[in-house]
């Protein structure tokens, strides 16, 4: 909301960011900070409370689209993208569903780097609210614990499904990953597909693109190339 509306006022004031006007920077990817933008009131409400507004909000969008609700296969919708705005792809908003991690100690003395790649996810750009589909590869070297491979995945999901901007999605994992595990050793790469770039827009159906967060030990020539031939093999 804050990026839309520092963009609203651009446009209507013809005021300038960095020196550039609101039609030069577009649809850029601009952020405002590490944290998803949220309201302080953002769980006044309750999920089924949020329900009920999206489902009433988004009939009235079909309506003024000029969609006809009495259709049987059109009347249940509104109800069904609200359920899954809250239940599903932006389940992620609400840290009550932030995944519950344990550590365990590492006795195999493994103090290598473990790495795990090709993790899917769906997410949403926050700019025009359609799909971002990629795979994140996460690789850490241990400082005394470990977590359960499958947190690894339920972390990724969980900062996706948000409406979100690459960038920041790379950087909240990784960040997060430091935290839980006590180290700076973290490594998150992104290779993601973006569909506000291909089926609105420049239409570009075959672009991607790749982000990456290299902490620790992981901040090295050789440690990089050692990670991309792990991913790559």
């Amino acid at each position: 909301m804050i990026l839309e509306t520092l963009k609203e006022n651009l446009k209507k004031n013809g005021h300038k960011l960095n020196g550039f006007s609101f039609d030069e920077i577009g649809d850029d990817h601009l952020f405002t900070g590490l944290e998803t933008p949220m309201r302080s009131d953002a769980f006044k409400l309750s999920d089924s409370e949020k329900k009920e507004k999206i489902a009433l909000l988004f009939e009235e969008i079909m309506n003024v689209m000029g969609l006809d609700l009495t259709d049987d296969s059109l009347k249940g919708t509104p109800k069904r993208v609200a359920k899954m705005y809250i239940d599903e792809i932006f389940s992620g908003l609400n840290p009550a569903n932030k995944p519950k991690v344990a550590l365990f100690d590492n006795k195999y003395q493994y103090n290598q780097m473990l790495v795990e790649k090709n993790i899917s996810f769906y997410s949403n750009c926050e700019h025009h609210f359609v799909p971002i589909i990629g795979k994140a590869h996460i690789a850490y070297i241990s400082s005394g614990k470990v977590i359960g491979l499958s947190k690894l995945n339920r972390i990724v999901q969980y900062y996706a499904k948000r409406p979100q901007v690459q960038e920041r999605l790379t950087n909240q994992i990784a960040n997060d990953l430091k935290q839980i595990l006590e180290t700076d050793d973290i490594a998150v790469i992104i290779d993601a597909k973006h569909l506000c770039v291909s089926s609105r827009g420049i239409k570009d159906d075959t672009s991607a693109t790749v982000t990456s967060f290299y902490g620790g030990a992981f901040n090295s020539p050789q440690k990089i190339a050692e990670l991309q031939s792990y991913i790559n093999n």
